[in-house]
């Protein structure tokens, strides 16, 4: 009987079958990995003040702001159709999200060292970015840097100024997955839009100066991104992977308070005092050999 019920449906007519196949794809696994970090959390205008783990007078409060942005943002995408969501914990070494407060249905990604080259796969759907902030030097980008605001004077790909949301979509690029949605200030919203117009930004604060900005209300911004990240799972096939091809070059300043002790060796060599270049035959080779 099973056999006979599986030879009928081989038989269904083209039309029907074709109306059947959407069903399936509704079912397939829609996995987002969601990149965090706190500078670009509504509410947050000083580092001292709010963002070094547990040493900062506001911390408790910087957690909790953070904790129930992401909270809202997973809420959105399984609304939105996802079926997973892992929560890379972004922030100073992963030392920011607690299992306590994560949203039940998240999976937490925490720890050191973590390497989004090897964790950021193509079994993902889309990359998702919360309390994203701006690349250094961007113009009224509350809290920009670029990965350290006190080693890093700057980044170059290929010629282009690049930070940590242009790099970490030319990763998921390589990997065959869009970034789909970030929330963040004016300045991170821009930046995204500069590579994947589509992607869908929650704007939860604009800056005034690197220190200074409108903010939204809590409850305000949170609905904001649930909104977001929900309507990015929706409008997932609208948004291409960023992929760069090619050899690859990355360029990247100290400052004098940061430069690492560095080697001379195939593909990595010093420019001036501060600089070096890392060259590699594509995105994740580069990036690799600038990883210490």
């Amino acid at each position: 009987m099973p056999r006979r019920r599986y030879h009928r449906f081989l038989l269904l007519p083209p039309t029907l079958f074709f109306c059947v196949l959407p069903l399936f794809a509704q079912n397939a696994s829609k996995r987002v990995f969601m990149i965090t970090d706190m500078e670009g959390v509504d509410g947050i205008f000083d580092s001292d003040l709010q963002c070094l783990p547990y040493k900062s007078a506001r911390w408790e409060e910087s957690h909790k702001l953070l904790t129930e942005e992401i909270n809202a943002a997973v809420d959105g995408l399984l609304a939105g159709g996802a079926t997973e969501v892992v929560v890379w914990d972004g922030h100073d070494s992963s030392q920011t999200l607690s299992v306590l407060d994560i949203h039940p249905r998240a999976r937490l990604l925490t720890g050191v060292p973590i390497e989004i080259t090897n964790e950021l796969t193509s079994s993902f759907s889309a990359l998702v970015f919360i309390g994203q902030h701006a690349m250094a030097g961007a113009r009224n980008g509350i809290l920009s840097h670029s990965y350290s605001s006190l080693g890093i004077q700057n980044i170059w790909m290929n010629g282009q100024p690049v930070g940590e949301i242009g790099l970490s979509l030319m990763l998921a690029g390589h990997a065959g997955v869009p970034a789909a949605m970030l929330s963040g200030d004016t300045a991170a919203c821009q930046e995204i839009h500069s590579y994947v117009p589509q992607a869908e930004c929650a704007e939860v604060k604009q800056g005034v100066s690197r220190t200074s900005g409108y903010m939204l209300p809590h409850a305000a911004a949170c609905e904001l991104i649930r909104a977001k990240a929900q309507r990015s799972m929706a409008r997932l096939t609208e948004v291409k992977p960023y992929v760069v091809s090619g050899p690859v070059e990355i360029k990247i300043e100290y400052t004098t308070r940061g430069e690492p002790a560095l080697h001379p060796r195939e593909g990595v060599e010093r420019v001036n005092e501060r600089t070096w270049s890392f060259r590699g035959k594509d995105i994740v080779d580069a990036w690799l050999k600038s990883r210490l």
